[in-house]
């Protein structure tokens, strides 16, 4: 039997063992907005003992694993490397051995990818779909420059909850169940009562220094888990503020958001950002891809505020801006060069770069970390880069689309 003979079988083993899981759980045959993205799929033990690949000898076995998540660079077929995933314990080991991270694979495999710095040097091409009667975001991986009919691959959901003196969007991996209750929980965004200024939330710490802010939606989540009743935190990662537009002027609008998990010189060359690498879940009976760090720590600590930070607290970390437009006279309008992602003008419409710490800029200070525009009704492009995650530049672009009076 030749080499690519004995993968195409594997493939049609794997298939047949889990393709039921695989339906239901990547929403295969479901329409777009119902997509749930999991990377837990269930084989049936006794089915796959029964496999002739059970004692496949560990040097073939990589061997075969490593040609797979190398032909499968695309969704939807990459779902064949979560499959592989999915077997048991060894192989979900060389798996997660094999599947580097998006800073160096530029792929989107698992829910923590979501949660790691993106590429280096290119974009990742997303887009944002949202639906105005139930105040809910998806998030989608753009498979085809035709974001507005691309059949994309569901990674995020958002909604929109309105408090008295605040408002939350509640990010979750199910879009089915998006709630702070839920298993699939990753994170919060919530801004002041003007809408003027956001705090980023993580349900995980992103490094083991992260300071946990204790509230009402603070989540115990369920017991079964590796270790009891571990709490799921809120755990600060950015803040954004836009400027008070206070003498009325026309122009875009003015935004800062201060990176409080990445470092300045991780634009640098040579320059890196934290990196997770666990994603707890509270079901143990289902497969976690690559979980975050957890960590042992669960005292209630004090949280700078969400307002301006002091010089003392931004030095050293990472301060994205937007990037300045240019009026142009034949459109009389403002302008920015979105490289055919944007086709809609609007106030949303943004593109973010690095702020110099000191001195006058440099060249990795014009690279655009974020943009983010309309192309639709309800239909938004959002491409991200290194430093920053899927994760913090969807929670970026949800500030946007607040009413802002102030600063308009």
């Amino acid at each position: 039997m030749s080499f690519k003979s004995l993968i195409q079988d594997m493939r049609g083993e794997l298939g047949s063992i889990s393709r039921k899981g695989f339906d239901v759980r990547f929403g295969y045959g479901r329409s777009r907005s119902q997509r749930v993205v999991q990377d837990t799929c269930v084989v049936p033990v006794d089915a796959f003992k029964q496999s002739c690949w059970a004692n496949m000898p560990p040097e073939l076995l990589r061997d075969v694993l490593m040609r797979i998540e190398n032909s499968e660079d695309s969704w939807p077929s990459r779902k064949n490397v979560v499959s592989c995933a999915g077997v048991c314990r060894n192989w979900r080991e060389i798996v997660k051995e094999i599947v580097k991270v998006p800073e160096v694979s530029s792929k989107l495999t698992f829910p923590i990818s979501l949660k790691q710095p993106g590429p280096r040097g290119s974009l990742v091409q997303c887009y944002i779909m949202r639906n105005r009667s139930n105040q809910t975001y998806y998030l989608y991986l753009g498979l085809n420059q035709a974001a507005s009919n691309d059949d994309g691959k569901f990674l995020l959901a958002a909604k929109r909850f309105r408090r008295p003196t605040c408002t939350d969007y509640i990010i979750s991996l199910n879009c089915d169940d998006v709630s702070r209750g839920s298993n699939t929980y990753i994170g919060k965004l919530r801004s002041n009562f003007l809408g003027t200024k956001f705090t980023v939330y993580d349900a995980q710490p992103t490094n083991p220094g992260a300071q946990v802010t204790r509230t009402r939606s603070t989540r115990l989540l369920s017991l079964k888990q590796v270790s009891p009743r571990i709490p799921s935190g809120n755990y600060p990662v950015a803040h954004i503020s836009y400027e008070l537009n206070v003498l009325g002027s026309r122009g875009p609008r003015r935004m800062q958001c201060v990176m409080d998990a990445i470092p300045a010189s991780a634009v640098q060359p040579g320059g890196t950002a934290p990196t997770q690498t666990e994603l707890v879940h509270s079901n143990l009976d289902n497969f976690p891809s690559f979980s975050f760090f957890r960590s042992k720590s669960i005292r209630t600590e004090s949280l700078p505020s969400s307002g301006p930070s002091s010089a003392a607290q931004k030095e050293g970390l990472l301060v994205l801006k937007n990037k300045a437009p240019r009026w142009h006279e034949q459109l009389q309008c403002w302008c920015l060069n979105f490289n055919g992602r944007v086709t809609v003008a609007s106030v949303k419409n943004f593109q973010l770069v690095a702020a110099p710490e000191n001195g006058p800029a440099g060249p990795e200070h014009e690279n655009v970390i974020l943009q983010f525009g309309k192309v639709g009704k309800d239909v938004f492009t959002m491409d991200y880069q290194y430093p920053i995650s899927a994760f913090q530049a969807f929670t970026i672009c949800l500030s946007s689309f607040d009413t802002k009076i102030a600063c308009e």
